[in-house]
């Protein structure tokens, strides 16, 4: 059975009825189809696409049109061809329209020839298509021409995908062989949509009939339709519920009512239309559309005692409390009210339940959570733990499914029937009933604690004086109540009644008043729009500078949201950013804040943020902006300390000329292996030179004249990548799709810094004795640590002068490590004892890593003084420094070919410097801070930046390409072994790889920002497979094919994490700030 055959059903009962009415709510009256017109017309289409459509593989056809009157008809006709129905909605941003056709490869589209121009304009650029001379009444056939499309459906059998398929657990016929559905079947597929991509990459969802027919058929039963129903297509096409809402009414010889979108985002119109004029009888709808129409008109018109309404079907979105929905029906309602729950990838519904009247007509307060019901026709419904075990009580997630209940994910073609799919959503089971506790992306940790928004919200809602209202969990920073209230209330009152019914971690920052809830097209709450709206609010409040005699409470204020600190609290003069809660992200937020203030950009205030009090700061925006000199504060850096032991005269107006020889004896020189954060590796004295972080190939390295003997393991360093297969696709729950060897993280081992270990690993493996490899880390705790790698023994432990977040480097001779310090000093301590060999003393903290020059054996240095230092640890003397005009934060990275240096300061400029004189080369200006370190290969350099690109640029200066992401790039980026990959991770929450050209290959999100910088490496358990490891900053390590993004483990440490990533043969070793080291086994699922 089809839907199409489900139609004709209907129709040879009542030809002559009623089937559509389009209302288009003006002057014209409504126009109406009888089902005969509705057939005759599909019928028409249907010979017309058999005409001009030449199918191979699956048999798709696309429709670019605004509901109307054909809409039914033109669906219909492209069902009966047979083809499946792709609706692009015109209003939907064309590059995501544009990867839905693409990852389709569709051929065929119908556009409605009143949105012609709108699609010539919106994808002139982005596709390539013919349109053919032939039209079709109201329509206009298009063919599509891909070029080097992803992803070739027509020849991918996919069953050995399927085999072994970790989201995707075959609840039936386990013991038995499996059947299977297959796309291809010229039956098969009814209507192909994509999800909505708001928490990753769009996935495709191909809907069999056999899939979505159970939902029409309880439907029509459940809800007693009859042919005097009226039914309103409340749902746009690309929103899955619109399928049940047309093939319920037209399956049952009812009428389907459709209004133009523009009417469906105005209650006050909307309402008289629906159950004035047209009397619908059968409404399906997300909470947030009937929210919009106030509790008032809810309560007067929709739900009133003389409604027309007979069925309300709620869903989409978590179900209002109990004591909203009381609020809002009229005595005397009759209304049946159904709580519905499902999930597109299983379309469309998949449970039901029907609120009790006698709980409805109560007049006693009712705190009862409403269940999600029994589950739908053919609808298989499970809840299983964190191990995957299906549970009868207690906590887990949903998973959803059924024999014939199985939908096709992105490139599948064939699946297990009785495939059963994870949700993301979070239940608990009492006492046999299923009670939805939110989903994954709802669960935030705050203030210790975690805490489910949905929570806040439902408590909100149940205020009297509050309307309607939602919560976002901004920027993963603020928790923001916004509220529709009913009258003139204060918000203070509205935050007094919170904090009666809310415990301290759930109360919210900041409220924020609105008119209106902002909804998508698919009926749901806009959570863009209403950050969009925070913002705009944020600005408006700043914006409000009245002189320079405002800029102090103004400040406090800014200072106050910043570090969420209560709004009562009075800053002191002498307050420290960093001391009191702030950290990078927050310094670029604060400076944003400050610049919209002022209306104008105020160069070098980030450094002064990160580095003075309060009052300095406000000085310094009163010196630069409004130009005051009489003031306390009339330099941006005092002096803090001296140089160093160098001549200051020698150190700035000479520059020594160094020869490419190393100022030591050969006999010195160890012969070893270095890794550190980015997959970078120094490998001195060894036949294998690995993958080199300073665009050196082996005959660039021989000029140092270093001896080479056979390195230990270069299986774990080097390899070629090979191409990429497809686009990473993750479920749910963030298992891999396709077939892959299942590898555990272990810890081996774990040392204790005393404080947070922000820093990255170093790991020197003697080329003598890879037994002996020694990781060497510091911590806040001052402790500077060299721990054997295979034991976790301590070699040695130093105390520095202050906090270390600097990560070590290794001379080139092996025999000495170099860090920086929070005191301003680089310690250069003896890497076989951590005694201390020289101390350099720069003007401010240094937080940056060094870099070692192999040809000549300097070591580079940034630091907050501004500066970027040349250092021979040899003679213990600075050769050069470089004044950078900004706080160098980053890390230096050194290209032998040409011989530069590249250095990026917070005043987004990034340099190319001699690394010999000193002398700049050339320097681009990125316009916001860089606190990513450059990374450089044979042709490019690349950084990432804080307003969101990743840059691209030659050796020489010109800007090859930037890519842009959805958050703050503070990851450097790591490269892959041929150099042909970059990987880099946002603060946006996504782990990224683009190609040399800046072509996104793939993009994995995690659940958390990413700070740390990833790390490629060779799988060491057989396979040879190329990995990518990353670390989020809510302390989950991944473990992704580098070549894919595809998920093959992943590991949550006890605390957070901006410690990046080192590996070593099997061995993962980062750091936490839970104040431990970590050395992680890396085991394949044989070992395990």
């Amino acid at each position: 059975m089809t839907l199409q055959e489900l139609v004709h059903q209907a129709a040879s009962l009542y030809l002559d009825k009623t089937a559509v009415c389009f209302d288009e709510c003006n002057s014209q009256p409504p126009i109406y189809y009888t089902y005969k017109t509705v057939i005759h017309a599909a019928s028409e289409l249907l010979y017309f696409l058999r005409l001009h459509c030449d199918f191979q593989g699956i048999r798709e056809i696309g429709l670019y049109c605004q509901p109307g009157i054909n809409l039914p008809s033109w669906i219909l006709g492209i069902l009966q061809v047979p083809a499946a129905y792709a609706p692009i909605d015109p209003d939907s941003p064309p590059l995501l329209s544009t990867h839905f056709m693409q990852k389709c490869n569709l051929k065929y589209i119908l556009v409605e020839k009143k949105q012609l121009d709108k699609f010539r304009s919106s994808y002139e650029t982005l596709l390539n298509y013919d349109i053919l001379a032939v039209e079709h009444n109201d329509l206009v056939f298009i063919r599509l021409h891909w070029k080097d499309v992803e992803v070739n459906l027509m020849l991918n059998d996919g069953k050995e995908k399927n085999e072994k398929r970790e989201n995707c657990i075959s609840s039936e016929n386990s013991n038995e062989e499996k059947e299977y559905v297959d796309a291809r079947h010229e039956d098969c597929l009814a209507y192909v949509l994509h999800t909505s991509g708001t928490t990753g990459t769009p996935k495709i969802v191909r809907v069999p009939h056999s899939c979505v027919l159970p939902n029409i058929l309880h439907f029509r039963e459940l809800f007693d339709i009859t042919p005097k129903d009226v039914l309103f297509l409340a749902s746009p096409l690309t929103f899955d519920p619109s399928v049940v809402e047309i093939f319920i009414a037209l399956s049952s010889g009812a009428s389907l009512l459709i209004v133009p979108t523009s009417v469906k985002v105005l209650p006050s119109k909307l309402a008289p239309v629906l159950f004035t004029c047209h009397r619908v009888t059968v409404l399906q709808a997300t909470p947030t559309l009937l929210r919009r129409f106030g509790s008032q008109l809810v309560k007067s018109t929709v739900l009133s005692a003389s409604t027309s309404l007979r069925v309300l079907a709620l869903g989409g979105e978590p179900f209002p409390s109990l004591t909203v929905l009381k609020n809002w029906i009229g005595k005397g309602n009759k209304t049946q009210i159904f709580n519905i729950y499902g999930i597109t990838e299983v379309s469309s519904w998949a449970t039901f339940y029907r609120i009790p009247e006698k709980i409805l007509n109560s007049t006693l307060k009712c705190e009862l959570p409403v269940p999600l019901g029994f589950p739908l026709l053919g609808t298989v419904v499970e809840v299983r733990d964190a191990d995957g075990f299906t549970i009868q009580e207690g906590s887990g997630q949903v998973f959803l499914g059924g024999k014939n209940r199985v939908c096709f994910l992105d490139d599948e073609v064939t699946v297990p029937l009785g495939t059963m799919r994870a949700t993301g959503d979070f239940v608990t089971i009492r006492g046999g009933e299923i009670f939805f506790l939110g989903r994954k992306d709802s669960q935030i940790k705050r203030h210790g604690k975690r805490l489910n928004i949905e929570l806040v919200q439902q408590v909100a809602e149940g205020l009297d004086q509050i309307e309607s209202c939602a919560v976002t969990w901004y920027n993963q920073e603020k928790l923001i109540l916004f509220i529709v209230t009913k009258d003139d209330v204060a918000k203070d009152l509205i935050f007094k009644e919170l904090q009666k019914h809310l415990p301290n971690h759930a109360i919210p920052d900041e409220l924020v008043l609105i008119d209106t809830l902002p909804f998508t097209s698919h009926g749901k709450v806009d959570v863009s729009e209403l950050n969009k709206i925070y913002l705009d609010s944020v600005n408006l409040t700043q914006n409000k500078l009245s002189g320079k005699e405002d800029l102090w409470e103004k400040l406090q204020c800014l200072w106050k949201s910043t570090l969420s600190l209560p709004e009562d609290v009075k800053v002191p003069e002498d307050s420290l950013f960093l001391n009191s809660g702030g950290d990078s992200l927050k310094s670029v937020r604060l400076l944003s804040e400050i610049e919209q203030l002022v209306g104008t950009p105020i160069p070098g205030l980030l450094e002064v943020i990160l580095n003075s009090s309060i009052l300095e700061i406000h000085s310094y925006i009163l010196q630069t902006v409004f130009a005051v000199e009489d003031l306390t504060f009339t330099k941006m850096y005092a002096t803090k300390r001296k140089f160093s032991d160098t001549d200051e005269e020698e150190a700035i107006g000479k520059s020594l000329q160094q020869r490419s020889t190393l100022p030591f004896s050969y006999k010195d020189i160890n012969a070893f292996i270095a890794l550190s954060r980015g997959s970078q590796i120094l490998s001195v004295n060894s036949t294998e030179l690995g993958h080199y972080p300073l665009a050196c190939s082996p005959d660039l390295i021989s000029q140092t004249n270093i001896k080479n003997v056979k390195s230990s393991n270069p299986s774990a360093l080097i390899g070629k990548s090979r191409g990429r297969s497809h686009v990473a696709k993750v479920s749910a729950e963030g298992n891999p799709v396709t077939k892959v060897e299942k590898m555990e993280l272990c810890v081996r081992w774990r040392s204790d810094t005393g404080k947070c270990v922000d820093a990255s690993p170093l790991v020197v493996i003697p080329a003598a004795d890879n037994s002996s490899a020694t990781v060497y880390i510091g911590s806040h705790s001052h402790r500077m640590k060299a721990v054997e790698l295979r034991s976790g023994k301590v070699k040695w432990e130093q105390i520095l002068g202050d906090r270390i977040e600097s990560s070590a480097c290794v001379s080139v001779c092996g025999n000495f490590i170099v860090v920086g310090c929070y005191n301003g000093l680089v310690y250069v301590l003896k890497s076989n004892s951590g005694e201390t060999h020289w101390m350099f003393t720069t003007e401010d903290t240094v937080k940056s890593s060094a870099t070692v020059d192999p040809t000549t054996g300097l070591v580079y240095i940034g630091s907050h003084d501004q500066h970027v230092y040349a250092l021979d640890i040899y003679k213990k003397k600075c050769i050069w420094k470089l004044k950078c005009e900004g706080t160098v934060f980053s890390s230096p990275c050194l290209s032998l070919n040409p011989h530069h240096l590249y250095c990026a300061t917070l005043g987004g400029l990034l340099l190319a410097v001699n690394p010999t004189t000193g002398n700049t080369v050339w320097k681009h200006c990125c316009g916001k801070p860089l606190f990513s370190s450059p990374r450089c290969c044979q042709q490019y350099i690349c950084i990432g930046c804080v307003d969101g690109n990743l840059f691209c640029f030659t050796h020489s200066g010109e800007q090859v390409w930037q890519f842009s992401t959805s958050g703050p790039i503070f990851s450097s980026p790591c490269t892959s072994a041929s150099e042909q990959e970059i990987f880099f991770g946002s603060h946006d929450c996504f782990i990224y790889c683009c190609n040399l050209k800046g072509h996104l290959q793939w993009k994995f999100e995690t659940t958390s920002r990413v700070y740390a910088t990833p790390f490629a490496f060779r799988n060491h358990n057989g396979n040879s497979e190329m990995l990518l490891a990353a670390a989020s900053t809510d302390g989950k390590l991944w473990i992704l094919g580098s070549e894919s993004g595809q998920l093959q483990n992943v590991y949550e440490l006890p605390g957070e994490v901006f410690s990046s990533p080192v590996i070593w043969e099997s061995v993962l070793i980062i750091g936490c700030r839970n104040n431990y080291i970590y050395c992680l086994d890396l085991l394949s699922g044989t070992q395990n």
